[in-house]
């Protein structure tokens, strides 16, 4: 997708995978940046989740930069229930921000349920068993 900068999965409020198609301008890279980010992502929509009835936040729009979120349910190894995890795509801000969400939510449809598919029943706490995903996001967004 054009102007894709990154492109992750955040589970428990990590990132469990993420692949970056290019550096963010005016962003000083951290590896500290990545654990936030995960964090601010899974708080975020906890957050609207509560305080909303149920609602998830699709999209936050910050100086330059668009921060798309989809929220998926997963059933990891070491659960019971359902989990929520969250698809979350870094890119350009855009004049018409609700109309590329909605492109881009077309867009996950198929690698969330590719990622569903592939995953349920794993253990999330084992986070390099997600780096074959980080190629799958590449090829799929490039």
């Amino acid at each position: 997708m054009v102007n894709l900068f990154e492109i992750g999965i955040v589970f428990r409020g990590f990132v469990i995978v993420n692949h970056k198609f290019t550096s963010i301008p005016d962003m000083n890279p951290s590896s500290s940046a990545e654990d936030l980010r995960g964090a601010f992502i899974d708080a975020i929509n906890s957050f609207a989740k509560s305080t909303f009835n149920n609602c998830s936040l699709e999209y936050l729009e910050m100086q330059n930069l668009l921060f798309i979120f989809k929220i998926g349910e997963i059933l990891a190894g070491d659960s019971n229930m359902k989990e929520p995890f969250i698809m979350y795509g870094l890119s350009k801000r855009k004049r018409n921000s609700d109309k590329f969400v909605k492109k881009f939510y077309e867009k996950l449809e198929f690698i969330m349920q590719y990622f569903k598919q592939k995953y349920t029943g794993e253990d999330f706490t084992e986070i390099q068993k997600f780096q074959d995903f980080k190629k799958d996001l590449e090829d799929y967004f490039s």
